[in-house]
């Protein structure tokens, strides 16, 4: 696809600033820059600590869902999973309510300024509120160093975990946890070491994980997700990057065309924005998602744009990541 002008971009961009209900990732607003393209709304929104090397990446993602048709779906509903954060083991049946029907968790671990303790309250609280038959999945995001990773999990198997994502940062780390632990029968996930990574595929090459998680944006687009998990040979998992539900609509359309999805998704994260860009927010329905792009409301769009000054910013930042992909490969 040729890479659309600077100028087309900037004529069909709109900034958005989201407020989170619960404190998430550091952030109690999330900002992203929409486009909206020949076919059809499209998301640009790498976090904004990220390099313009790491954020063109995301904005491939965006040209791609934008300007060429999504991959034929093999499925036109895609499971969910609800997901807390880190909140006291009180709030859980609050943070728990916005989500209608799903059987699966993700529980957020190892959060800085909180201990074990607070994480074993929090997943205990969750498994109450599931009961035997829900499926809860715990993620550190590469919190832990080894010890701690094993040390955490003999807390937390007692909750029947699904799977532990990114207990610790590095790959060899991961393969080694998965060495120790592997007599608990918890499987563990590779996030960070897939999406951040310069090899994507250097985790399943090692043994290092039993599952992938993948996100569109990250990966740079829905193609090349598909084709990572096609070369892993391991099952996959799709998740969100805390996405308004355009950037959802995204990752829906990823999981959607996968052959095979045995794992609910982490695509549920709408529900913890207090205010969304599309009507109705795409927000799961019996534990579902449909497939298919959202219908974006314009009002809803100008209502939520941030101050000029970081408008101002996010339109930089599209100009220097859209001068990166430009570069000769």
């Amino acid at each position: 696809m040729p890479l659309p002008s600077l100028a087309e971009l900037l004529d069909r961009s709109h900034v958005v600033a989201l407020p989170l209900t619960t404190r998430f990732r550091g952030v109690d607003v999330r900002e992203a820059l929409l486009l909206e393209g020949p076919e059809g709304w499209t998301e640009f929104s790498p976090f904004t600590e990220y390099d313009d090397g790491e954020a063109a990446t995301w904005l491939a993602a965006a040209l791609e869902f934008g300007w060429e048709p999504a991959p034929s779906p093999v499925r036109n509903r895609v499971a969910v999973n609800a997901t807390v954060p880190a909140v006291a083991a009180e709030r859980v049946a609050e943070v728990l309510s916005r989500y209608d029907g799903c059987r699966t968790v993700k529980v957020k671990v190892a959060e800085r300024g909180q201990v074990l303790a607070d994480d074993v309250a929090r997943v205990r609280a969750v498994r109450e509120a599931l009961g035997p038959e829900g499926r809860v999945r715990i993620d550190a995001n590469g919190a832990w160093n080894l010890d701690e990773a094993e040390h955490a999990l003999h807390a937390l198997a007692e909750f029947d975990l699904e799977y532990v994502e990114q207990p610790c940062a590095s790959v060899e780390e991961l393969a080694e946890l998965r060495r120790r632990v592997h007599y608990m029968g918890i499987p563990v996930a590779a996030d960070e070491s897939v999406r951040k990574a310069d090899d994507p595929l250097a985790v399943a090459r090692a043994g290092a994980a039993d599952l992938l998680v993948i996100k569109a944006q990250p990966l740079g687009g829905v193609r090349r997700a598909l084709a990572i998990v096609a070369e892993a040979g391991l099952p996959a998992v799709v998740s969100s990057a805390l996405d308004t539900s355009v950037g959802l609509s995204m990752g829906v359309a990823l999981a959607a065309a996968l052959p095979e999805l045995d794992f609910d998704c982490g695509l549920g994260t709408a529900s913890l924005f207090a205010a969304d860009v599309a009507t109705p927010a795409l927000r799961p329905l019996s534990g579902e998602l449909a497939t298919g792009r959202v219908t974006v409301d314009r009002d809803a769009v100008a209502a939520l744009a941030p101050s000029a000054e970081r408008q101002r910013w996010w339109r930089e930042r599209l100009e220097r990541c859209h001068a990166v992909l430009a570069q000769p490969r």
